[in-house]
Parts: C-alpha cells; sequence; structure tokens
C-alpha cells in the first residue's frame, strides 16, 4: 500500500504530463496503466472493466 500523500505526489505527475502531452516516458496516457496501479496500490482497488476504466481515467486526469 502506498500513503495518501504518494497517490495525490504520482498522480499529479500523470495529470501534469497529460496536459502537457498527453503522453510520458512510459507511452500514451489512453494505453497506460499507472493510474490504475496507483490506485490499486492506494486503495486495494482494482478496475478492470473497459467503461470503468475509462471513466476513471477521465476523472483522474481532468
Amino acid at each position: 500500500m502506498i500513503s495518501k500523500e504518494t497517490f495525490d505526489i504520482e498522480i499529479s505527475l500523470c495529470q501534469k504530463m497529460f496536459k502537457k502531452k498527453a503522453g510520458c516516458a512510459w507511452g500514451r496516457c489512453e494505453n497506460c496503466a499507472a493510474t490504475l496501479l496507483l490506485q490499486k496500490l492506494y486503495s486495494g482497488e482494482i478496475i478492470e472493466n473497459g467503461d470503468a476504466v475509462a471513466k476513471f481515467k477521465e476523472n483522474i486526469l481532468k
């Protein structure tokens, strides 16, 4: 598990890169699972359903 502070810092990096160029060194945001992994490590929640993944990414990155 990771702390709320670590989660927020890492998610903010994803948000900045998304707004800057829709991707980072790992690849394009639409194909990336970093935010999903961070969510799993922070809350223990696994998001697998395609619609749920899209909605989660939309909410996190905007």
